[in-house]
């Protein structure tokens, strides 16, 4: 194996100047997977519901890619653990570039069952498109790792908003190439992460979280008796901010998820175009990760409690506005999924450095890996039941509950800040 190499202490005297250049090469991945994952986000629930002639089950294409993404992130977590990041990143995002060549075949064939297994493997790429975000926080100092976990978050926005809007011109492309055109956003998405794939295998050198384990053995080693020896890694209340840490990023997932996931299908049923659709997931997308460096800055300088319970509230407003909001009024949709997206972005910077702080090296991948499990196992919660919950009541009723859950977040912050 080379993986282990690039991280010898003679190679690399300087972990500073390595984190600016894996920072670098985890930011023109993290743009290309933004385009892949935007495919699914916008136009598969669509594509489902053309296929199965109902909205009931317009939620399942969620369901199942964020369901695929729990089984990618631990076994992304588990390679990462024992091989490195870059195997483990450049796996995942390779499997969702298979995935998305499924779904092309499924729609191809009109077959319902290939295209929900092959939503199921194609959430390997959004697994890994959040797992990257921990390859940025590997070799950041304590006080500066909000801020790397943003600068690899932010990097998505390109492509992501940039994917939706593809929508149009990609169907076009689909049905001179014979594709049903739904699923021409599929061929962007799976060109996307396999060039993802290519660039970490290519360039992602020095291995983050290899050279993070050899810095710190060599901390150890010059001074063992030193607690700061591991970079803080270990920090205190291990158990209690793993469990906050991953409350945070649940929650906030599965609010965002149902939402947004019927958000299309509620402006489709009031005869809004794909277009128009995707323009409101774009300006989504984009809240999920534009502001990611103000959020990064705002979560090392103010603290992780203080923002993750920003984000209830932000994820309460959003779920309100998109209840009041008219169906034929795009502007307030688009507003109500800026929320939305920017509720989100809070809760999983804030709860990813959380989670950061209280790990140790030893585990850190493999334990950021279940904890993704449990945020994808949420995902696919939102994605399944939002389509039921809409066609049982209302696409207002479903932003009035998801807007009322987001607010548990509240007591769990103010009880783990009592007992610190």
């Amino acid at each position: 194996m080379t993986n282990a190499a690039p991280t010898a202490p003679g190679l690399i005297s300087d972990p500073a100047q390595a984190q600016r250049r894996i920072l670098r090469v985890l930011v023109a991945s993290q743009i290309l997977s933004g385009a892949g994952l935007a495919a699914g986000v916008t136009v598969g629930a669509l594509l489902a519901q053309d296929m199965l002639g109902t909205t009931s089950l317009a939620g399942l294409p969620s369901a199942l890619f964020t369901a695929g993404s729990a089984l990618t992130a631990v076994t992304v977590g588990r390679i990462s653990q024992a091989r490195g990041r870059r195997p483990g990143l450049a796996t995942g995002y390779l499997t969702g570039a298979i995935g998305s060549a499924g779904v092309i075949v499924a729609a191809v064939l009109d077959t319902p069952v290939l295209l929900f297994l092959a939503l199921f493997v194609y959430g390997a790429g959004t697994a890994t498109n959040l797992q990257a975000r921990y390859a940025g926080a590997d070799l950041a100092p304590p006080g500066h790792r909000a801020r790397a976990v943003s600068t690899v978050l932010v990097a998505t926005t390109l492509g992501g908003v940039a994917g939706p809007n593809l929508a149009a011109p990609a169907g076009t492309l689909a049905e001179h190439l014979g594709i049903p055109h739904l699923a021409g956003l599929f061929v962007i998405s799976g060109a996307a992460y396999a060039l993802a794939a290519l660039v970490l295998a290519l360039w992602l050198r020095p291995d983050p979280l290899l050279l993070a384990r050899t810095v710190a053995r060599a901390k150890e080693a010059d001074a063992a008796t030193d607690p700061a020896a591991d970079g803080g890694d270990a920090g205190t209340g291990a158990h209690g901010g793993v469990v906050l840490g991953a409350l945070v990023m649940i929650l906030t997932q599965l609010v965002m998820v149902a939402i947004m996931t019927m958000t299309p299908v509620h402006m489709h049923d009031h005869g809004h175009s794909t277009a128009a659709s995707g323009l409101v997931i774009g300006i989504h997308i984009g809240a999920m990760y534009l502001p990611s460096p103000l959020t990064g800055w705002l979560v090392d300088r103010y603290g992780r409690m203080k923002i993750a319970a920003a984000s209830g509230t932000t994820l309460l407003a959003a779920g309100l506005l998109a209840a009041a909001a008219p169906g034929d009024s795009v502007a307030l949709l688009a507003l109500a999924l800026a929320l939305l997206g920017l509720g989100w972005n809070f809760g999983l910077v804030s709860g990813t450095a959380i989670i950061t702080d209280t790990v140790p090296l030893a585990t850190r991948a493999k334990t950021q890996g279940l904890v993704d499990v449990s945020i994808a196992i949420a995902g696919a919660t939102g994605g399944i039941t939002s389509g039921i919950m809409v066609a049982a009541t209302s696409y207002p009723a479903l932003a009035l509950t998801g807007g009322a859950l987001s607010l548990a977040l509240l007591p769990a912050v103010a009880a783990t800040a009592r007992r610190r």
